[in-house]
């Protein structure tokens, strides 16, 4: 094993600006993130996002974030909704991050049901948490959106969950 310090040399320096930001978006894809399905009801109906950036925050009390481009069309009914769903994709569910990464307002392919706060629950997920909209912050080109768990499930099968590093989806292989 090579020492730290020419290990450091191989390593491509930058300092991040407006005019790297491809090169910024490729550093940070070396970060594998699971991927969720964010849902709403809005007065125009059921909306979703896919997003990578769901974590969670505190156990007491129960708070996750993920965040929302400040430029996105469904920016607004995310960030001013008083309730939200976040689904845990799993590795057969690809179909569905990439069909909500797209639009969000055809639901019709995916079966789901309204949850406890009324957000729309879709079926299969590995995990589901249904949150009350605790606060929104703006960050950058970003606004980070916190809640409030008040609800959550998790599918009793042990299955791999649906994977996003650079630049694509794909799953975790224990046995690698």
């Amino acid at each position: 094993m090579a020492p730290l310090g020419e290990m450091e040399n191989e390593m491509q320096s930058f300092v991040p600006d407006p005019t790297r930001t491809t090169d910024l978006r490729r550093a940070l894809g070396q970060f594998g993130t699971g991927v969720a399905l964010i849902t709403v009801q809005t007065a125009n109906g059921p909306l979703g996002m896919t997003a990578n950036s769901f974590s969670s925050v505190s156990l007491d009390p129960p708070l996750v974030l993920w965040s929302v481009a400040s430029t996105s069309k469904r920016h607004d009914a995310f960030a001013q909704a008083p309730a939200f769903c976040i689904h845990v994709l799993s590795a057969q569910q690809m179909d569905v991050a990439q069909h909500f990464a797209a639009q969000g307002h055809d639901f019709a392919p995916y079966p789901f049901d309204a949850g406890p706060n009324g957000a729309p629950t879709l079926h299969g997920c590995l995990a589901t948490f249904h949150c009350d909209g605790y606060a929104v912050h703006a960050a950058g080109d970003h606004s980070i959106i916190l809640g409030q768990i008040t609800s959550a499930a998790i599918q009793p099968e042990e299955n791999d969950g649906l994977l996003f590093k650079r630049g694509r989806f794909g799953r975790f292989s224990p046995d690698a």
